[in-house]
């Protein structure tokens, strides 16, 4: 699968997002008020709850980046919760990549 970027304006595009349970790799940033909130802690439930594996991660300018690894529709279900309504804090936009597992994550960290 080759990597695919998408923005959406208030949320993510869902519609762009590969179908099925095949391994893929999801790559997010969330723009917004994200940091200082408990996003990343709350990412990292969600994720666990979901079986996947990852990270989130504080950037420089503010944002989020979350990995996730594990099932195209776990991942997927993953986007719809960091675009939806029960965020910590206020998410103003995410922008996804799609790309093949690499296999090296291990656990959800936070960084």
């Amino acid at each position: 699968m080759a990597g695919r970027e998408t923005a959406g304006g208030e949320t993510a595009s869902l519609g762009s997002r590969p179908a099925g349970d095949a391994p893929a790799r999801l790559t997010a940033w969330i723009a917004g008020r994200v940091q200082g909130v408990g996003f990343r802690w709350w990412v990292r439930a969600r994720a666990l709850e979901l079986g996947l594996v990852g990270l989130a991660e504080n950037l420089e300018d503010g944002r989020v980046k979350v990995v996730a690894e594990g099932p195209m529709a776990r991942c997927g279900e993953l986007l719809a919760l960091l675009a939806g309504p029960g965020t910590p804090g206020h998410v103003t936009r995410v922008t996804q990549r799609w790309d093949d597992p690499s296999g090296s994550l291990a656990g959800f960290t936070e960084r």
